[in-house]
Formats: C-alpha cells, sequence, structure tokens
C-alpha cells in the first residue's frame, strides 16, 4: 500500500517528439526522487481510463481527452491509497527544485500569466492552468471538477476549444470561488520565451511584474513549438533557465505583495 505516500504523475505519446521533451520528463523525475515521492510515467494508455463515450467524443480533440483522463488518473491513485497525487505536464521543467514545495492545501492548481502581442504592445492574462495539479485524499475539489469536466463534454454540441475543460473551466471555477494555486507553477508565452533569449524586453519585463511569486517550474507548451517556437529556442531556453532561473522572478516590490492590476485575486 502506498500509505502516506505522494505520487507524482506525468504522460505523453511515445515515441517522444524531441530531446526536450525528454529533459523536461528527467527534471520531474529527478525532483520527484528528491522529495522522496513515487513517479509514473504512462503513455496514450491513459485514455482507457476514460468512458467509452468520452473517448469518442474527444477523439478528434486529443487535449481535451488529457485533461480528462489525468482527472480519472489522479482519482484512482487517490483510490489505490496515495495521500497525495501531483500532475505534471509533460513539457514542464523544474528549474528550481529547492523551491518546489507542494502548497500546504488539499487541492491547488498552476498560476498562468500569459503575455500576449497587442496593437498597442503586450497584455498580460492571468489565469490557471491544469498543468500542474495536486490534489490530496479527501480533498473537495476533484470530484466535482471531473464531474463538471464530464458534464460540459457531454453535453456540448459541435466542436470544442483546446482550454474548455482545462484552463478555461478552471479560472472561471477560481474567479468565484479562489482556488488555492501553486504560483511557482508557471507558464510562458511564446513572447516571454522570445525575451529571455534576448536577455531582456518587453514581454519578460510585464511577466514579471505581474507574477506573485519566481517561478519553480515552467509550462514551455510544447504545442506551439514548430509553429510559434522551434525546438532550438526551447532547447536554448531551457539551458538559460537552468543557468540563471532568477531571471523570470519578480521585481523586489512585487515579491512581498500583490502585484499592482492583477485581473484574478
Amino acid at each position: 500500500m502506498p500509505g502516506a505516500r505522494t505520487l507524482v504523475l506525468q504522460s505523453h505519446r511515445r515515441p517522444l517528439p524531441g530531446r526536450w521533451i525528454g529533459e523536461c520528463l528527467e527534471s520531474v523525475r529527478h525532483w520527484a526522487a528528491g522529495q522522496g515521492h513515487d513517479y509514473r510515467f504512462e503513455d496514450d494508455a491513459l485514455f482507457l481510463r476514460l468512458a467509452a463515450d468520452l473517448r469518442q467524443r474527444t477523439a478528434q480533440q486529443p487535449v481535451i481527452a488529457a485533461d480528462l483522463a489525468r482527472l480519472a488518473a489522479m482519482d484512482a491513485a487517490l483510490a489505490e491509497g496515495y495521500s497525495a497525487v501531483v500532475w505534471l505536464d509533460a513539457d514542464t521543467l523544474v528549474i528550481d527544485p529547492l523551491r518546489l514545495r507542494l502548497p500546504d492545501a488539499p487541492y491547488a492548481l498552476g498560476r498562468e500569466v500569459w503575455i500576449q502581442g497587442h496593437k498597442d504592445g503586450f497584455r498580460a492574462f492571468v489565469k490557471v492552468h491544469n498543468a500542474f495539479l495536486l490534489f490530496r485524499a479527501g480533498n473537495p475539489f476533484l470530484d466535482f471538477y471531473r464531474h463538471a469536466a464530464e458534464r460540459m463534454v457531454r453535453r456540448h454540441a459541435g466542436p470544442m476549444v483546446a482550454q474548455f475543460v482545462g484552463p478555461k473551466l478552471l479560472t472561471a471555477l477560481h474567479n468565484l470561488v479562489d482556488c488555492p494555486v501553486a504560483e511557482w507553477a508557471a507558464m510562458l508565452s511564446p513572447a516571454v520565451v522570445r525575451d529571455v533569449l534576448a536577455a531582456g524586453g518587453p514581454a519578460l519585463t510585464l511577466f514579471r511584474q505581474r507574477s506573485r511569486e519566481a517561478p519553480a517550474s515552467v509550462n514551455l507548451c510544447g504545442s506551439l513549438v514548430g509553429r510559434e517556437l522551434t525546438e532550438q529556442q526551447v532547447e536554448a531556453v531551457m539551458a538559460r533557465l537552468l543557468a540563471a532561473p532568477a531571471v523570470l522572478a519578480p521585481p523586489r516590490l512585487h515579491v512581498l505583495g500583490r502585484p499592482q492590476g492583477a485581473d484574478h485575486p
């Protein structure tokens, strides 16, 4: 029996699409081992946990299928007897393992500070994401979230946007009930990646201003590699962040308090 142990879950199809994904996975395995957590990797077998009708409805939308399947997998891990289960997307890089400490909360979501180009420069969209999830045994959120997400997919007619039951649903819920958030579980937009590689720029400055904590892990948005970023850029930014994770840290005025103008509580 797992007993009071924590399980870290990750999944990706095989073969892996690039060397950088393997390096991301290894960073999470290394962190989990250092914390004494159990680690489990699954390939497309992850989707077998979905009910047949959900697999059919999401057959052409693998992102939504993965959003649902991770909830089923985490639920199953808690049913095995684990006291806590953590999900980290395969394109997540741990850049500061000493600061990556699980929140002392029954559940937690990741923080998304998405920096997007705008006609007047750049805009920040502050939301939550499911590239990092934590659920402890007896938490009040997982059953509801899984029920709501599956019900939305079953009831929806027509195509669904990729973030339908992931960041969009979670951000809507967070805005209403103020869910616990692991502020260090960050996500980098292509604009921020390019500025990190350029040793500075307006997108990186805005990201730092609107972040509440220095990131300990970063989701690199693998779905945009080959579209908005090259593999070489992703590998280069990984090396830069592993060498100097503080490049993403908020300026001193924002470290201890809430950044001015944050979109959500």
